[in-house]
């Protein structure tokens, strides 16, 4: 058998080079065409994108079908997708929701463990104790919160000198169920003005 399995003739390496030239292309002229958000990876939605993306330009690199045309039609196709919905986000918070996971809180204030919101959103203490390692936490008692986000990045808020209140703008979509953050008695955050 030899070396055959691994040499081919040089018509297909030259589809293949073609094919990588031509999705490199359309690749970085979509990006450019969809803006930052293109690979912003920001919302779950965005990383089913990606992926798919991905996807798309392996398989019509390394094979013979889909051609290169679809392929590019695909590829013109997600990111088309990908900014309708980014552009309906902005306008309909039932569609945010929709496609969204809702980041939720999984240890509050002073390092306070919840256990039910860590039930659900399947994470265990050695999970958060990685996680504050990577944020240099030495202290769990300086920890303001510990949110999971939508996308599955975890970030660390601690010691500002104050404590974290249910009416600040940064933690106004998170999901809490022990009340630590989000209480019926507390409005719903207002967005922050630009001049302030």
């Amino acid at each position: 058998m030899g070396m055959e399995w691994f040499l081919d003739p040089p018509g297909p390496l030259l589809a293949v080079l073609a094919s990588t030239v031509g999705m490199y292309i359309t690749a970085l002229l979509l990006a450019r065409w969809a803006g930052v958000r293109s690979f912003a990876e920001m919302s779950a939605f965005d990383i089913a994108i990606t992926i798919a993306i991905g996807s798309v330009i392996a398989t019509t690199i390394a094979a013979a079908d889909p051609s290169l045309l679809q392929g590019m039609t695909a590829l013109f196709g997600l990111y088309a997708l990908q900014l309708l919905v980014s552009r309906l986000r902005q306008r309909s918070r039932r569609l945010q929701a929709a496609v969204d996971n809702a980041p939720i809180l999984v240890m509050g204030q002073g390092g306070q463990l919840l256990w039910k919101n860590m039930a659900v959103a399947r994470v265990t203490e050695d999970d958060l104790r990685q996680q504050l390692r990577q944020a240099n936490v030495l202290d769990t008692s300086r920890v303001q919160a510990v949110i999971i986000e939508g996308t599955g990045n975890v970030h660390v808020l601690q010691g500002h000198g104050r404590e974290l209140s249910p009416q600040d703008w940064v933690v106004g979509n998170v999901r809490d169920y022990s009340g630590v953050l989000r209480h019926p008695d507390h409005p719903e955050p207002s967005l922050p003005s630009r001049h302030s």
